[in-house]
């Protein structure tokens, strides 16, 4: 499996070919395979937002006691949060070609970056594909009821571990493909249910089931849909970074993945929120979609297995990445397969209960990215990462650990008080629940003002066989001795 930065890495002759098993795992990409128009990164996220989880994130505005008005601006700005980090990691990976779980390497180091890799990007990917082979079953189950669910997840999981298997370009071109066939059958399942809703629009409910106030509900239920993006800003360079390296594919890039995914974030959880009256409590989402779509329940359960395979292509793949990031021996398409079948048993585990399994999934895995994500930006537009003659540091060994690392676990830890699961609450949640959930904005300030005043510290690295302090780099350095590159 190689790992070399930049100019070493072979050419490979992939290009745009689509029926072609990608050759490169976490290698950083050629200007030769650079290929790909900034459109293909609104097809990419149109599509993997095309998810009736969103809408079952809109119906919980009722629960929260929020009027139809507070859910609609919750939504909206918590999506466009998301979205805007989302399209600056997208413009990262066309600039510098290298997935995301690479990148984080620099503000990390090369070891320190194994522990939120591990514990963030493999877990987020195995987490987010058994979420999806859950849906994508319980559809096909409703679909025909004869057909078990265990054999209808490993289906789809079948499908997607193939397409992952291929890799980057045949995940775009699907993707492309689906994101016309779902938009048109999401705007039939949102037309249709609200035609069919004895319920549309709504009041502040101060006696709502988890009513905390208007300000700490409103933020709360923002935090919702921000979460949801949060998810994937570990895996955000992955789908970008084959594009052509020049300033204006990377806005451009950038523009359209912001677009993509606020459009479907906030599409969709505004007219969750609007259905939110009509939900039954302690229904299951397949069967609340199939309740609201009446007689047009069979495509609206079709629409929504289809809308596995747009999540679960980019999860198992980006997945997949991450365990080649940790450095573990075995290829990507090894790496595919291991991902699926622990995906696979966790879907058959998890399929009673889904719903509050999903959300304290969704929450906790937001907790953790947020802080990391602060590290990772800080880095690129204050720590010099913009400098593509740095792109060799993120494959230097000899960089062990990097305050990065240390910004992130305090971030993490500083959070700790304001976590709010069904299995544990802060104290903060628990003694000032009207603050709402305030988790992800602690964690990424606190990342981020540690990050800034530790940046310019020695990190900790190895030379000639032993470990010592050496120089951390600023966006301008001196060449250091002993075969280690220029910083």
């Amino acid at each position: 499996m190689s790992q070399t930065p930049s100019s070493d890495t072979e050419d490979r002759q992939y290009r745009s070919k689509v029926a072609a098993i990608e050759p490169y795992g976490v290698d950083h990409i050629p200007d030769v395979e650079r290929h790909g128009t900034p459109r293909s990164q609104f097809s990419i996220w149109f599509a993997a937002g095309m998810n009736f989880p969103i809408m079952v994130l809109g119906f919980s505005a009722v629960s929260y006691g929020l009027s139809l008005t507070a859910a609609v601006t919750a939504i909206v700005l918590g999506s466009l949060l998301g979205a805007i980090v989302m399209g600056v990691l997208s413009q990262m990976g066309a600039r510098l070609g290298v997935p995301q779980q690479i990148q984080s390497r620099g503000p990390l180091g090369f070891f320190g970056n194994f522990v939120p890799v591990a514990y963030i990007n493999i877990f987020a990917g195995i987490g987010w594909a058994a979420v999806t082979i859950i849906l994508g079953a319980q559809a096909i189950h409703r679909l025909a009821p004869a057909v078990p669910f265990w054999l209808s997840a490993l289906v789809l999981v079948s499908i997607q571990l193939v397409v992952a298997v291929f890799g980057y370009n045949m995940i775009h071109f699907l993707q492309k493909i689906l994101s016309v066939v779902l938009f048109l059958g999401f705007v039939m399942i949102t037309v249709v249910s609200i035609t069919h809703s004895t319920t549309v629009g709504f009041h502040a409910n101060p006696h709502a089931r988890f009513y905390i106030g208007g300000a700490g509900g409103w933020i709360t239920f923002a935090g919702f849909f921000l979460s949801f993006l949060i998810a994937w800003w570990p895996f955000a360079s992955d789908y970008s970074r084959y594009l052509p390296d020049d300033d204006g594919t990377a806005k451009r890039a950038g523009a359209y993945t912001v677009a993509g995914n606020f459009i479907t974030l906030s599409w969709l959880g505004i007219a969750g929120a609007v259905l939110g009256g009509s939900a039954v409590t302690g229904e299951q989402p397949i069967d609340a979609l199939a309740r609201l779509t009446g007689s047009w329940a069979p495509l609206a359960l079709i629409v929504v297995m289809l809308s596995s395979f747009s999540q679960n292509f980019l999860n198992v793949y980006g997945g997949a990445i991450s365990v080649q990031t940790l450095r573990i021996p075995v290829s990507r398409r090894t790496a595919v397969i291991a991902i699926c079948v622990i995906s696979y048993v966790i879907s058959l585990w998890a399929d009673a209960g889904f719903e509050a399994k999903f959300k304290n999934f969704l929450f906790l895995g937001a907790y953790l990215i947020a802080p990391f994500g602060a590290a990772l930006l800080f880095d690129y537009f204050v720590g010099g990462r913009r400098n593509k003659e740095r792109i060799g540091e993120l494959y230097d060994e000899n960089r062990l650990l990097e305050w990065g690392f240390v910004a992130w676990v305090v971030g993490v830890i500083a959070s700790v008080p304001f976590w709010n699961l069904s299995f544990y609450q802060g104290w903060v949640s628990v003694h000032q629940p009207g603050w709402g959930d305030l988790t992800y904005v602690v964690g990424f300030v606190v990342a981020s003002v540690v990050y800034l005043l530790t940046y310019r510290l020695p990190g900790l690295r190895r030379s000639s066989g032993s470990v010592r302090a050496a120089r951390l780099a600023g966006p301008v350095a001196a060449p250091i001795a002993l075969g280690e590159e220029s910083l």
